[in-house]
This record gives C-alpha cells, structure tokens and sequence, in this order.
C-alpha cells in the first residue's frame, strides 16, 4: 500500500488531464494596482501540470531522495508555499516512502525548535527564504540533507525533479497501512504542539470519507483553498486550481484574481473557510460555482441565507470535521428545513447535519479534562446521551487519528472502549465539542465544552445558540457569547453599514430576545483565529475586555 499508487491510477487512465493548476505569484494586490503589463505577465507565467507529468515528476524526486541516502522511515521537512512544487516534493516524498513533516515557519524558535526535537528530520527541502532559518536554528543546521527549490544556496543541494519523458515512473515503494506519511503540529494554543502523525491507511480512509462528505466527482474542476483537500483530489481524478492569494488569509482573500481564475479554469466547486466566502460575498466577484463546501471553523446562518439569497442555484455543504477527524458530519443548505432553521436561530445551536458513514458518533457527558479512564462497551453504551440532551461529541472510524506522536496528548484527547463481544479495543476521539443529536439522528453543535458559562439555577449555557440568533440581526456583523467578570456577557462589533446604531435600542432588542444576558459590551471589532479567520480568538478577546 502507497497512497501515490491513486495517483499512479489517475495517470494511466487519463494522462493528459490537468492534475494541478497555479497561477503566478505576483504581489496579492489589488487588480486596478497592477499594470496591464503584469496581468500579461501573469497570464503567460500560469503553470499546470497533467496528471502523466506529476507522476513522472514525483517518480524522479523519489529517486532523487533515494540516490542523496535516504531510506524508508526517513523523515522529509518541507517548507514551501502551496504551490504545483510543494505537491511534487510531499507526493515525493510518499513515493520513497518517507514521511513528510510540515511545521509554521512563522512560529517562535521555541516552538519550532520543539517540533523538530520530537520528530528529528534526515532532509530538508525548501525554498531560499526559508533556509534562512539554518541561521538561528541549529536543529535545521543539523539535519543531514539540504535541497532548494530555486536559485542557489550555499551547503544546499537543488531540489530537481524533471523526469525525461521517455522514462517510465517508477512504481511506489511499498509500504504497510500503518507507515507513517504525514506529521504536522497543532498550533500549541494551550500549551507546546502536539504532532499529529498520519498513516498511508489514513489517508486513504480519509480520502474514501472525503469522496463521500464533499461528493467527488472525477473530471470536476476544484479550487483549492485548504492544502491537504488537494490530495483526495488528486486521488478522486480531479483538477485542482490552487486559489491565487494567501491562502494564510482567507477572509482577505484577493477575489478579483479568484473570479478570474475560476472564469478561465471554468472551476465548479471550492471547499473553503466561512471567512473566505464571506469575503467572496462581500466584494461582490462571487465566481459561479455550482458547489461549495464550507467548515473548519462555525458556520452560522446568516451567511449562508445571504450565499443562498445571492446565488438560488448554488448548493451549499457544510462540513463538520476536525485536525484529528476530517470530516465528522455533513448538511446540505437548501435541503435544511424551515424548523431545522427556525431552531437555528431561536437558540438551539447549529445544524451540522447526519455523519458521514465512516463515522462513529456517540454523545456523553461532558467529562474531565484530564481525560477518561478505559470503558467497558457495556458501560460506555450506558453513557451515550439520549435525544434532545447535550454532552459533549466523541468520534472514531479509520480516518480519525488513533493518536499523537509519541502518544503526547493521547491521555486528554483520547480514550479506549472495549468490547467484551470480540475482546477487541477502539480508540475513541475527543472533539471538545459540545452538542446533541435530534430524533433524525443529525448533530446539533452549541459550542466548545470549555466554552459552556455555568449556572446556578440552570443548565450550563452555551454559545452558538445565542450567538446564531443574534448575527441574524442586520445591525450585528460578528459577536461571542462568554462569561466576563462573572457576568455572561455578548460581545458585540457592529456592522459597518451601523457602526452609527443607536446602541441603547440595540442593547435593550438584544436584552429583550435574550433576558440570560447580564452585560452587552460592544467592540471595535472581535479578533479571530489566525488560520481560518472565522473563529473568535477567545485569548485576545478576553484581553480586550479587560481593558473596557
């Protein structure tokens, strides 16, 4: 088993189709800043590459790895931008049977030099920006291999992968299901990352559970915002354009070079952060796909009345997924009913929609942080929260990752269940989600366990319910629910359209609605996560409350 004999098949049975798709990277600059000049430029310098090159390109990287010295269950760290490049050096590298890392360069030393003492690499293949990391970091400079991608870089090999055409790509090496491929890191926000490590076998079922959530159609034309998405892709028969702009910004996505991506690619479909649609929107270059797929971050619906309002015969998926597990669950907009969406925004959480079948959803108590103990199956049935109440979402299938490496995290993040049936143990995931089932068997999410304010006379409340009802309010453009000097308190920025609201008749509409609010406090604007730029970043939040 080798996740790149997929791409191995897609080559044989359409060679010639475009596999993957970029344009040039000038400077994310606004169209009308550019000379007419640069967009010719930029047109001309538009790459793409048909599935029958990329595999032989990827053949001759492996081959190259593997005459510098390297061997199988060496590690590879790889940092460059999204590009057809990167997709070489990481389907390279899975070729050789090695497995890829990926780190934040953007990270402090100390977590950057963390990740790399937990998975030393024997390679590195980078661009020469990045190798200016080898100044200050001696865990880079003691790696035993160094490519660059492009110019020359002294103590560096280059990073060449040109395959002659009339050279047969060499097949995979073989590996087991449980080789590892992929490392990455999460992002550390409570503490020092965790590795996450997936397997050949994991990808694969992650690709199958894909296929199934984002509904692959082979020939369709994809544009990639979120990296990884690409490999199911390509493993599915299908082009991928990769979006031109930083894909580190989503909600400041450059969407007059994204309509004319997707107009000349003539691209059907995006899966993207609720930020980045959002901005599509707002800017009015919507391109006409006929499906997007959303999550990674909440997605309420106020955004996506306005994506359906603006676009009737666009079909909109939210996905419901996480790091560990991607995806969970999946709901389709226009086939949500108008109770479904009536509880949306009279407080009931948010809709995610039934569980892709290669999950396994149960809904328990919320339990400790510190983890939970083995369960029998007998006892852990008896756990499972019945319809209608909250607990909090745990997960397992082939695509959820068993654990981290070095099994740092597994103790709070994971736990056994065993059957006394087949005397056979499943390693369950914590999402850290909290929410319920209804009696059609769709999830329903309220928001972090952590997040959850409790009471004294009441059930704990929790955020999105609030929060729902009150972004479809036209004068509210972002606000979170959170518990500020002991009072539960809606944080509030206002729309720009009504930055000049009489905020005492908004204040006293909102304490109407919603009698459980004890302040209301309203901000120039709320901080958001800096990956997807759709969720509240809760640190600085807090922060910036302090201070009012």
């Amino acid at each position: 088993m080798n996740l790149v004999h997929q791409l191995f098949l897609q080559a044989q049975r359409h060679p010639e189709r475009i596999a993957l798709a970029e344009a040039a990277r000038l400077s994310h600059a606004p169209t009308s800043t550019r000379s007419f000049l640069d967009l010719i430029k930029q047109a001309q310098q538009e790459g793409e590459i048909s599935y029958l090159e990329l595999i032989r390109q990827v053949s001759a990287g492996a081959i190259r790895l593997k005459q510098a010295g390297l061997k199988k269950g060496d590690s590879v760290l790889i940092l460059q931008p999204v590009s057809i490049q990167l997709y070489i050096s990481l389907l390279s590298v899975f070729h050789a049977g090695l497995t890829a890392i990926f780190i934040d360069p953007s990270a402090p030393r100390s977590t950057i030099r963390h990740c790399l003492q937990l998975q030393p690499p024997q390679a590195f293949i980078a661009t020469p920006k990045a190798h200016l990391l080898r100044l200050y970091l001696p865990d880079i400079r003691r790696i035993p291999h160094h490519f660059h991608s492009s110019g020359w870089i002294p103590f560096s090999k280059p990073w060449q992968t040109h395959s002659p055409d009339a050279k047969p790509p060499a097949q995979p090496t073989q590996v087991s299901e449980n080789t590892p491929a992929l490392i990455t890191f999460t992002s550390g926000s409570t503490g020092m990352p965790k590795a996450a490590c997936r397997t050949h076998g994991f990808l694969l079922a992650q690709h199958q559970a894909l296929a199934e959530a984002l509904d692959y159609k082979e020939g369709e034309v994809d544009l990639i915002t979120l990296p990884i998405f690409a490999l199911a892709n390509l493993a599915s028969g299908m082009t991928s354009i990769i979006a031109d702009t930083d894909l580190r910004a989503p909600a400041k996505a450059n969407s007059p070079a994204i309509l004319r991506q997707c107009q000349t690619h003539r691209v059907t479909r995006c899966a993207a952060s609720p930020a980045f649609f959002a901005k599509l929107h707002a800017d009015n270059h919507f391109p006409p796909f006929q499906t997007i797929y959303t999550g990674g971050a909440p997605v309420f619906p106020d955004l996506l009345t306005k994506l359906q309002t603006a676009h009737p015969k666009l079909n909109i998926i939210t996905v419901y997924g996480s790091t560990e597990a991607e995806p969970i669950s999946h709901s389709q907009w226009n086939n949500t009913s108008d109770e479904e969406k009536s509880l949306m925004v009279n407080g009931h959480g948010l809709l995610v929609g039934s569980p892709v079948t290669a999950t396994q959803l149960r809904i328990i108590p919320v339990q400790p942080s510190s983890g939970i103990p083995p369960l029998t199956e007998t006892k852990f049935q008896q756990l499972e929260m019945p319809i209608g109440k909250i607990g909090e979402i745990v997960v397992t299938g082939a695509h959820v990752l068993q654990g981290y490496l070095h099994g740092n995290g597994n103790d709070e993040n994971k736990f056994q269940v065993h059957s006394e049936k087949n005397n056979s143990t499943t390693i369950w995931h914590r999402t850290g989600d909290a929410g319920w089932r209804d009696a059609h068997g769709k999830i329903w999410l309220v928001g972090r366990c952590s997040a959850a304010i409790p009471r004294a006379d009441a059930e704990p409340l929790y955020p999105f319910g609030i929060e729902c009802a009150a972004q479809m309010m036209p004068e509210i453009y972002r606000c979170a629910l959170v518990s500020h000097r002991s009072k539960i308190t809606l944080a509030v920025q206002l729309a720009p359209s009504h930055s000049s609201t009489n905020r005492k008749t908004l204040e006293t509409t909102l304490r109407q609605k919603f009698p459980e609010l004890q302040q209301i406090i309203f901000l120039k604007s709320l901080p958001m996560d800096h990956r997807h730029n759709a969720k509240i970043n809760y640190p600085e939040l807090f922060s910036l409350l302090k201070r009012v």
